[in-house]
């Protein structure tokens, strides 16, 4: 039996996440999850692809807003900010969006972590923005995800990925943990890699669809913990998991849910039907 056993919210882009036992599935995704993004002085998000010290914020989320902390930096509390202040443009890779500052201390906070003048910006609609056309519904809705609502990867998976990693070059960078990949959710029970060929799941009470693999990119190099870089896992995917020009690990997710009312919860342990499977 297949079954959900990691439930993940990344409250800031590119910032560490937290570890639930329950959630909210809502149209933009994981409720609270990567409604806050850095950007730099254009609006441009600011990842932990160019600045991997951003694995090293932890924000959690409190009443009205979030709670930083990070090395060498004050405890620092940040509301939501009001919108009726007005919003900023902001982009997203491509995706032109928007989002309300969040004020002169979280964006000198960020400034100091990354040594770069940046800002913190804050989604107070997520309906604003709706993933790739190609794989979505005129109703679906993205945070400030990189493409999608949610992601999902299998446990069994990264078990035989880091079996690879373990016969390959750079053996010594291995076991790789599962929060390299910044998943939502994880699911253990399947066979390895059998996630490529699910097109609808259900976890629990909440249904999805399976829209596309996720490739990956060099974020997957930086260690969680300490924020340094390797080659690991895009080493070895690249010999063992190559798609034309990606390499792929983990599945893009969008829930289906109606278009008024709240979404169904996430819950651990809860159990995972796959309800449509690719046709070979």
């Amino acid at each position: 039996m297949v079954r959900l056993t990691g439930l993940v919210r990344y409250p800031v882009k590119s910032c560490r996440g937290t570890v639930e036992q329950r959630l909210l599935v809502e149209r933009a995704g994981l409720a609270g999850d990567r409604r806050w993004m850095v950007v730099d002085t254009d609006g441009v998000m600011v990842t932990g692809r160019k600045h991997p010290r951003l694995v090293l914020a932890e924000p959690r989320p409190v009443d009205g807003g979030l709670e930083l902390t990070g090395p060498g930096l004050p405890v620092l509390r940040v509301p939501e900010p009001d919108p009726a202040r007005g919003t900023v443009p902001v982009r997203v890779h491509r995706a032109e969006t928007a989002g309300v500052p969040a004020g002169p201390g979280p964006d000198e906070w960020f400034s100091r972590l990354l040594d770069t003048e940046v800002r913190l910006v804050h989604l107070d609609d997520p309906d604003r923005r709706r993933p790739d056309p190609e794989f979505s519904r005129p109703q679906d809705r993205v945070s400030y995800a990189d493409g999608f609502p949610l992601l999902l990867t299998a446990q069994d998976s990264l078990d035989a990925l880091n079996e690879l990693v373990a016969d390959g070059p750079h053996a010594a960078e291995g076991p790789l943990s599962m929060i390299r990949f910044r998943p939502n959710v994880v699911v253990s029970g399947a066979a390895p890699w059998a996630e490529d060929d699910w097109r609808r799941i259900t976890i629990g009470d909440a249904a999805f669809r399976v829209v596309k693999p996720c490739a990956r990119c060099v974020f997957t190099t930086v260690d969680p913990v300490t924020a340094a870089k390797g080659r690991e896992p895009m080493a070895t995917l690249a010999r063992h998991r190559r798609v034309g020009t990606g390499v792929l690990f983990g599945m893009n997710l969008i829930p289906d849910l109606p278009p008024a009312g709240p979404g169904p919860e996430l819950r651990l342990g809860a159990e995972v039907t796959v309800t449509e499977r690719a046709r070979r």
